[in-house]
């Protein structure tokens, strides 16, 4: 096996912190994955990796050099590819993680479209609210609601949607319809907790240019956005959301706006990816192609 498929082998096991997981993933058997590593150090003469029965570490040589692999194997893709987009499509997989709601309210429908100017991707699209390790799990980029802390990863604003306060016509009709956010103090809230950090958000409210925050009780908590906008349908309280996420609703009746001369502040959405890494094409397309779509949703 050739000294580039070695170095992607490595790569990958580092990645993944698994022999077996890298195996399955590069649809290679293990035992092959195990000696080209075998023989990988053997020929640099330093311990890459420590293997135990649970997990796998990475040596002080082994960070060096894969931090070598990752530019000399993207340097490669960027020649292979460098006048490819002139006569060929981008083609192969792009992994990609968001929230449920971004997907199943905004990306999914749009991917039709997608598909008509790129045909030879294939999207393995995750949707879920929780953190996702990109580089153990091969994640090419995420999409989230909310900025990273992990400085591994490259943050790029792409869209500040709009929110707004909203109850159902049974909770307004049993606590009242409040005129401004000096009347709530007589009203109750659907928490919402973040599983990433475990914090509880408050209500936000934007009045003569300043921000101002709320924290009303609550007989309910929840970690996403379904449930959140469930929990509001059901009577328990006020929550704020995305208008894109509860147009249905508002549409149907179902949900009320209140306080609409303070709004909540804009969504901001970020995709995310690992830096100093060339984006293969396929992943640059793909994420052209988002913030042009997320461009339209940032003044409905």
């Amino acid at each position: 096996m050739d000294q580039v498929q070695a170095m992607r082998i490595f790569t990958r096991i580092v990645e993944l912190g698994s022999f077996s997981r890298a195996a399955e993933r590069l649809q290679l058997p293990r035992a092959t994955v195990s000696n080209v590593l075998k023989r990988l150090e053997q020929r640099l003469g330093v311990r890459l990796l420590v293997r135990t029965t649970r997990q796998v570490q990475v040596t002080a040589e082994g960070t060096l050099y894969y931090q070598r692999c990752l530019h000399l194997l993207d340097a490669l893709e960027e020649a292979d590819t460098l006048f490819s987009h002139h006569k060929l499509q981008p083609t192969g997989k792009v992994r990609i993680d968001m929230p449920h709601s971004l997907a199943r309210e905004i990306v999914i429908p749009a991917l039709d479209e997608f598909y008509q100017r790129y045909p030879e991707i294939e999207i393995a699209l995750g949707a879920n609210d929780t953190h996702v390790d990109l580089l153990r799990e091969g994640v090419d980029c995420v999409l989230r609601a909310w900025e990273t802390e992990d400085d591994t990863l490259v943050a790029r604003r792409i869209a500040q949607l709009p929110q707004l306060t909203c109850a159902s016509p049974g909770y307004l009709q049993a606590f009242g319809t409040p005129q401004s956010i000096d009347e709530l103090q007589h009203h109750r809230a659907v928490g919402y907790f973040s599983l990433v950090n475990n914090r509880n958000y408050p209500l936000e409210f934007c009045r003569d240019g300043r921000l101002e925050l709320r924290e009303l009780p609550s007989r309910l908590s929840v970690s996403g956005a379904d449930a959140y906008t469930s929990a509001c349908r059901a009577n328990l309280g006020l929550i704020q959301a995305a208008r894109y996420i509860i147009s249905p609703w508002l549409q149907s009746g179902e949900l009320v706006e209140v306080l609409a001369d303070t709004p909540p502040p804009p969504m901001p959405i970020y995709i995310m990816y690992p830096p100093g890494r060339f984006l293969a094409p396929r992943v640059r397309v793909l994420i052209d192609w988002l913030i042009t779509l997320f461009e339209g949703h940032k003044k409905r």
